[in-house]
């Protein structure tokens, strides 16, 4: 009788153990996934960023001496731990009030502040994100600092890529208020940048009036595949879910655009798509 009791006491014992178990598991669940919806909310690539102010904007508050946003730096990110080089993005806020600017045309937007460089080798993170509009080239030991953009941009994610004796970081960026929304940002036409540390130069791969939708390198290459997106309705936006696009590769030695989807297919394909008989 008393084993029977044992038995029972062990049985009652386990469904408790494995009921407390199970509501351990759920919530940690739960937490686990309401952790990556904050963490996605962040940032939501899928919805353009606010963007910086059209330069029809940027006239009137010139003539009014006034500016509506300020430069703001981010942590600086090891790019290549051999030649002890980073890059610190360059982002903006905007001011709930206009304020007057400088006589002398400086951005002084901050006090003097303290900052700490946190270490991240980026051979494992390949990705950087925010809501930027320039990229600074640092090196410490040398104490130089180098600006990637002369021109007003506007993007959200920094790519880095490594290579054999060489980094290249890429930058999808927007420059001109093309959407006509009063801001320039991931709704207007972006062009590629492409930053090379070995060759210590700057390049822009773009079409008139098309939007770089998606890039990818080849393998085992520095070429690239280019999606370029076509604004079939002429808005100054490209809308990937009911307009085209088009792909080139883009040869990296020669800096040219080259066509992979010769005409006579493009045109055979399209009839095909359309039904009518192919000549």
């Amino acid at each position: 009788m008393n084993i029977e009791k044992i038995k029972n006491y062990n049985q009652k014992l386990l469904a408790i153990l494995g009921t407390i178990g199970g509501i351990c598991i759920i919530i940690i669940l739960i937490s686990f996934i309401s952790l990556l919806i904050q963490e996605h909310s962040r940032f939501d690539y899928n919805e353009p960023n606010p963007g910086i102010l059209s330069e029809e904007k940027i006239e009137k508050l010139q003539k009014e001496n006034k500016r509506e946003q300020v430069i703001s730096y981010e942590t600086p990110i090891l790019i290549d731990t051999l030649q002890t080089t980073y890059i610190i993005p360059v982002s903006h806020k905007t001011l709930n009030e206009k304020e007057d600017i400088d006589l002398v045309g400086n951005l002084n937007a901050f006090a003097s502040s303290k900052s700490s460089f946190k270490k991240r080798d980026l051979r494992y993170s390949k990705r950087i994100y925010g809501e930027f509009n320039n990229v600074i080239v640092y090196n410490p030991t040398k104490n130089t600092n180098k600006k990637l953009f002369d021109n007003r941009v506007n993007f959200q994610k920094i790519k880095t890529e490594y290579f054999e004796n060489e980094i290249l970081v890429l930058i999808n960026a927007s420059e001109k208020d093309t959407f006509k929304d009063g801001v320039i940002n991931l709704k207007d036409f972006s062009s590629l940048y492409i930053y090379s540390f070995k060759e210590k130069e700057f390049r822009r791969i773009g079409i008139a009036g098309m939007d770089v939708y998606n890039y990818k390198f080849i393998n085992n290459s520095k070429d690239l595949i280019i999606e370029f997106g076509i604004d079939k309705n002429k808005d100054g936006s490209y809308d990937n879910y009911n307009e085209p696009t088009i792909i080139k590769k883009y040869d990296f030695k020669k800096k040219q655009l080259i066509e992979i989807i010769n005409s006579k297919i493009n045109s055979e394909l399209q009839k095909t798509l359309e039904g009518t008989k192919n000549n």
